[in-house]
């Protein structure tokens, strides 16, 4: 398993030699956020769809 740091040289190796500081921190974070829901899901830390799905549809909005 790549090293984080092998992981961002990858990646910035992969971007066109236009993209801005932007592009990169995007990608980067991008990357990092992934990496951490594939861990979770690894852990066993995650909600069935049906349980998120009734959390979110039974909140009701204050207007």
């Amino acid at each position: 398993m790549a090293t984080p740091k092998e992981t961002a040289k990858q990646l910035i190796d992969h971007m066109p030699d236009e993209a801005s500081w932007d592009d990169i921190m995007y990608e980067l974070y991008v990357k990092q956020k992934i990496e951490a829901g594939l861990k979770a899901v690894e852990e066993g830390r995650t909600i069935p769809h049906e349980e998120m799905k009734r959390r979110l549809l039974g909140k009701k909005r204050h207007t």
